[in-house]
């Protein structure tokens, strides 16, 4: 059987594709094409809403959007992801339109109400194409958002046009994420993870080059649909902030702040869930800050540890990985891996694994073993690096 892979393109190509969807849908040219990327966390899951600290790259993996400007109010969306949408900014609000055209009608209804949108909006036509695997955990919502916000706001700050992608996802769309897929497609750097600081919303900039030490980052997509409205991140969103209530904190940020001083006081919690959901949050914070300093000293054999210790939490205190998730990062582990983990919301989509090059091979030879024993699907691959933000591309 053909090995899976999920192929990125260059920018060149991606324009042309989605100009020439743009043609196909609207029978005209379009004003410009523009691009944001979908994203891989390296380490800090579970943890944007909670203050925390994040650890993600841009993947060359990009959609694209084709626009051009309307003067009679109209908003027309166009994508292979789901059938056409025409409506007007009073059309859109919190929970209306349903399915995948929320995301880009929210884009513009939350541009509108962060007063990002040029006054003299006169609706817009946009045909969207992607080489992010839609349901994979790898962003493809924030990057169609991002796409969208920086074709419609492109002088805006970046980070304004982050918060308003968040504000699309979660009142119009219904999704209950955190900033940190939106602020990697428009904030990351070529060549480096971007270090979020969920709580304050700064972020800087840590090397992160593997290849040039004779190491790959793969990327496994189980092929298990990763879904954030079904309820599952929304409870265990809700219990890291019952979690807080409870220590009488604002976040959960307050106490991994305080070290080991914060960890005796999430043991006190005497509910076992909320204490198990609690120390997964405070000991991921302090793993981001640990593989942070690993990345600055090339210790690469260091961050695959923290890379396997937080797929542990994740799995054991936070509940949120599956046996398609776990057999990918063990099957990574067995064939030499210095570190694996599940990536994104989880209950689905895609695992990562830090490898030594000449053993890629072996890792996706052993990954697509081990989900035929188990009866699991077949999973696809990618070798990633980080790469660039949101950007135009015509």
């Amino acid at each position: 059987m053909t090995v899976r892979r999920f192929e990125a393109c260059s920018d060149a190509e991606l324009a042309a594709v989605a100009a020439d969807s743009f043609r196909r849908e609207f029978g005209d040219e379009p004003d410009g094409v523009w691009a944001a990327p979908g994203r891989v966390n390296l380490i800090g899951e579970h943890v944007d809403y909670a203050g925390g600290l994040c650890l993600p790259i841009a993947l060359p993996h990009s959609t694209a959007v084709a626009v051009a400007r309307r003067t009679d109010g109209l908003i027309r969306v166009r994508s292979a992801a789901g059938p056409p949408w025409d409506g007007r900014l009073d059309d859109v609000g919190p929970g209306r339109p349903d399915g995948w055209a929320s995301y880009p009608a929210g884009v513009v209804w939350a541009l509108h109400e962060s007063g990002l949108l040029a006054a003299d909006f006169g609706g817009v036509d946009a045909a969207f194409v992607s080489t992010v695997p839609i349901g994979a955990g790898l962003s493809s919502s924030a990057a169609l958002e991002c796409s969208l916000a920086l074709a419609l706001a492109p002088d805006a700050d970046r980070a304004a046009i982050a918060t308003a992608c968040v504000r699309a996802e979660n009142e119009v769309a219904g999704a209950p994420t955190g900033g940190m897929d939106q602020a990697a497609a428009l904030q990351s750097s070529e060549g480096s993870a971007l270090l979020l600081d969920s709580a304050s919303g700064a972020v800087s900039h840590v090397p992160f080059d593997p290849r040039a030490h004779g190491l790959e980052l793969l990327v496994i997509d189980t092929r298990t649909p990763h879904r954030l409205v079904d309820g599952w991140y929304a409870q265990r969103r809700a219990a890291v902030a019952a979690a807080a209530r409870r220590l009488g904190v604002a976040s959960l940020r307050v106490p991994a702040d305080r070290g080991r001083d914060g960890t005796g006081a999430v043991r006190s919690l005497g509910d076992d869930v909320l204490r198990r959901r609690a120390s997964h949050v405070i000991s991921e914070i302090a793993r981001v800050r640990l593989a942070v300093t690993a990345l600055e000293s090339a210790d690469f054999a260091e961050f695959g540890r923290l890379l396997s210790a937080s797929h542990r939490s994740l799995a054991r205190d936070f509940e949120v990985s599956c046996p398609e998730l776990d057999s990918a990062v063990e099957s990574a582990l067995i064939a030499g891996a210095l570190g694996a983990r599940m990536t994104g919301g989880g209950f689905g989509g895609s695992a990562i694994a830090l490898l030594p090059t000449d053993k890629v091979d072996d890792a996706i030879a052993t990954a697509r073993r081990r989900a035929a024993q188990r009866r699991l699907p077949d999973p696809a691959f990618a070798v990633v690096a980080a790469s660039a933000p949101a950007r135009r591309l015509l």
